[in-house]
C-alpha cells in the first residue's frame, strides 16, 4: 500500500504534458499546474491562432496568461526528490501515444518492455519479471514491442501459426496442417525462416557483391570522368593559348595589310594624280597649239578680205591706167598657210588613256583576286574534337546552307552559265569566254569562287536538257568539292574531279550513281532523285551526298581529314544542266 502511495504522490506532481516529475513548475488561471517550460512551448506553437488553451480543461485564454511560479509545488517537488522518487525504476516509465502499452497493466498502463511470441501479450518490465524468473516461461520467445502480435493466430482455429505451407506460401496453425493443408508441403515456422533467412543471407551477400562492384565501377567512372575534366581543362589552356596566338597574328596581319594598302592605295594616288597631270599638260599643249595656229589663220582670212575688197573696187574702175597701174600690187598674194600644217588628231586619243587606265584596273582586279589573302586556317596546333550532331531533316540541313555561285573564269568552254551564275548547261559549241589560267581546258568542268569551311549545305537539280544525255527525268552531273589547286589545263587525270588525291565527287545518272576519289570508283546504292544535297563539316572531316526528295536519303558519307578549304565544283555531260539551288 506503501508503494501505490508513493505512486499516487508521484502521479500527483507529474506534469501531464511530459508525464515526468513538474520542472519549475507554474500555474495558470484555470488552476493546472505544469512544467514551465512544457506550457511554454505548448502555447508557442499557438501564437499563430491567438487564442491559448489548457491542455487539460481546454479552456481558452485570450490574451496569453502571465506564467507565475508555483512557490508551494516547487518546495514539494525538491522534497520528494530528496526521498528518492525521481530515480523511479523503469517500470514506472508511462506509454505516451507513440508508445505500445502493456496489455496486464490496469489503470494508467506503463509502456511495453517486451512482447511474447507465445503469450501473444506485451509486458512491461515490471510484468516481464515471470518470463525471467519461471522455467517454463524462459522458454518462450521475447521480441521488441509489436502491435502485431494477433496476426500470429489463425482466423479460423485462433491458435498460433506456427507451422508454414509451402505449397500455399502462407503461415498455419497445426489444425490447418491436418485439415485444409493436409497433403501439402508443411514445415515449421522456425525451419521456414532458417531456409528463408539463408536465402536472405545469400541474396544480401550477392546485393553486397553488386553495391561493391557498383561502387568499384562508379569510382573508376569517377576516376575516368576527373581525367577527361583534367584533359579537357589543358585542352581549355591551349585554346586560350591558340586565341591568343590567334589574335595576335590577326592584328600583326590587319597592321600589315593595312600597312601595304595604305601604300598601295597611295601608289594609286600618285598615279592617278600623274595620269591626271598628264593629260592636262597634253590637252594645254595642243589647245595652245590649235589657238595659234587658228590666229594665224584668222589674221589671213581679214588679210585676205581686205584685199577682195580692194581687188573688187579696181574691177569697178573706169580708168584703164588706174586699173594697170595697181593691179601688179594687189593681185600679189602673201604666201597662204599650207593645210598639211593644221594637223586634226583623232577624237580618240584621250580615249587610249581612258583604255589603258581601264586595262589597268582589270588587271589588278585579276591579280588581287588570285592572290587574294585566304584568312581560313587550314592547319592548328590544338585538335580538341568535340562532337557535334549530324542534322537528320531536311529542316536541320537547311540551317547550314549557304550562298554558292559558279566562277565564269574557271568554266569550261562548252559549258553556258546563267540564272545569275548558279547554273551550268552542256551546249554544243564553245562560249566565248576569255583565256585564264584557272579555266578549265578539257573537262566540262566548273567551281565556284566562294571557299567552304565550317558547316555548309546546298543542293544540286540536274535535268536533262535535250537528247544525248542520260534518260526521263535528272541528266548526267557530278557534284564534287575540290581543292583551289587542283589542274587545270590539258586531259590529265589531275584535271578531272575524282581522279586524284584533290577532290572528291558524286556522278549520278538515271540509272547509277558512282562516288569517286583518288581513282577509286564506288558503286552506290539508293534511291536517286533529280536533286542532290551535299552536307560538308570541314573541321569533322565529313562529307555526305543525300538523295533529296520529301525525305533525306544518305547515299555517300566520307569521313577525313580535309587540310586545306574546298571549292564546290559540277561536271556537266552532253544534254544536261545543273543548278546550284
Amino acid at each position: 500500500m506503501a508503494q501505490k502511495g508513493v505512486q499516487l504522490d508521484q502521479e500527483t506532481f507529474s506534469c501531464s504534458i511530459c508525464l515526468d516529475l513538474l520542472k519549475d513548475p507554474v500555474t495558470t488561471p484555470c488552476g493546472h499546474s505544469y512544467c514551465k517550460n512544457c506550457i511554454k512551448d505548448h502555447w508557442d506553437t499557438e501564437d499563430e491562432k491567438r487564442i491559448h488553451t489548457c491542455p487539460e480543461c481546454r479552456r481558452c485564454f485570450t490574451p496569453r496568461p502571465e506564467l507565475l511560479k508555483n512557490t508551494m509545488l516547487a518546495a514539494l517537488v525538491e522534497q520528494l526528490k530528496k526521498t528518492g522518487l525521481q530515480a523511479a525504476p523503469a517500470d514506472h516509465c508511462y506509454a505516451g501515444p507513440e508508445d505500445m502499452a502493456c496489455d496486464v497493466c490496469t489503470g494508467r498502463k506503463l509502456r511495453a518492455a517486451k512482447s511474447c511470441l507465445v503469450c501473444l501479450i506485451s509486458y512491461c518490465e515490471k510484468h516481464l519479471q515471470p518470463h525471467y524468473e519461471s522455467a517454463p516461461l524462459k522458454k518462450h520467445k521475447l521480441v521488441e514491442p509489436s502491435e502485431k502480435l494477433q496476426e500470429n493466430i489463425c482466423s479460423r482455429h485462433d491458435e498460433v501459426m506456427k507451422m508454414f505451407c509451402r505449397t500455399d506460401q502462407q503461415c498455419i496453425c497445426y489444425l490447418c496442417s491436418v485439415e485444409e493443408h493436409k497433403g501439402h508441403d508443411t514445415v515449421s515456422a522456425a525451419a521456414e525462416r532458417t531456409e528463408r533467412q539463408r536465402e536472405l543471407e545469400g541474396s544480401r551477400h550477392n546485393i553486397q557483391q553488386r553495391i561493391q562492384d557498383r561502387e568499384r565501377e562508379l569510382e573508376e567512372s569517377r576516376h575516368n570522368i576527373q581525367q577527361r575534366i583534367q584533359d579537357r581543362e589543358e585542352d581549355v589552356k591551349l585554346l586560350q593559348q591558340e586565341v591568343e596566338a590567334i589574335n595576335g597574328s590577326a592584328d600583326k596581319a590587319v597592321e600589315h595589310s593595312e600597312k601595304i594598302f595604305t601604300q598601295l592605295i597611295r601608289l594609286m594616288e600618285e598615279r592617278r594624280s600623274d595620269v591626271k597631270q598628264q593629260v592636262r599638260s597634253q590637252q594645254e599643249t595642243e589647245v595652245s597649239r590649235v589657238k595659234e595656229l587658228q590666229e594665224k589663220l584668222e589674221q589671213e582670212i581679214t588679210e585676205l578680205k581686205r584685199k577682195d575688197a580692194e581687188l573688187k573696187k579696181l574691177s569697178h574702175t573706169e580708168d584703164h591706167n588706174q586699173f594697170l597701174h595697181n593691179y601688179p600690187s594687189l593681185s600679189a598674194l602673201t604666201e597662204s598657210t599650207h593645210s598639211s600644217s593644221i594637223k586634226i588628231r583623232p577624237l580618240k586619243y584621250f580615249e587610249d588613256v581612258t583604255a589603258a587606265v581601264s586595262e589597268l584596273r582589270d588587271t589588278l582586279q585579276d591579280v588581287l583576286r588570285q592572290k587574294q589573302t585566304n584568312v581560313s586556317l587550314t592547319e592548328t596546333e590544338v585538335d580538341v574534337s568535340l562532337p557535334q550532331p549530324e542534322p537528320k531533316t531536311r529542316a536541320d540541313f537547311l540551317r547550314y546552307s549557304c550562298e554558292i555561285t559558279l566562277d565564269p573564269n574557271t568554266a569550261h568552254p562548252w559549258l553556258l552559265l546563267s540564272e545569275g551564275n548558279r547554273k551550268a548547261t552542256r551546249v554544243s559549241r564553245p562560249q566565248s569566254y576569255s583565256s585564264h589560267p584557272d579555266r578549265f581546258t578539257c573537262w566540262p568542268q566548273v567551281l565556284s569562287p566562294e571557299s567552304l569551311t565550317g558547316r555548309c549545305y546546298w543542293e544540286v537539280k540536274r535535268r536533262r536538257e535535250s537528247g544525248g544525255g542520260g534518260g526521263g527525268g535528272g541528266g548526267r552531273v557530278s557534284v564534287a568539292v575540290t581543292y583551289e589547286n587542283i589542274s587545270r589545263a590539258g586531259k590529265s587525270q589531275e584535271c578531272a574531279f575524282g581522279q586524284n588525291d584533290k577532290s572528291w565527287m558524286l556522278y549520278c545518272s538515271t540509272s547509277r550513281c558512282n562516288f569517286n576519289h583518288n581513282k577509286v570508283q564506288t558503286l552506290v546504292s539508293g534511291p536517286l532523285s533529280s536533286r542532290v544535297g551535299v552536307y560538308l563539316d570541314h573541321s569533322a572531316g565529313i562529307l555526305s551526298f543525300y538523295s533529296v526528295t520529301d525525305t533525306m536519303t544518305l547515299l555517300h558519307r566520307v569521313q577525313t581529314t580535309f587540310t586545306q578549304p574546298l571549292y564546290a565544283g559540277l561536271q556537266v555531260y552532253d544534254g544536261a544542266s545543273a543548278e546550284i539551288c
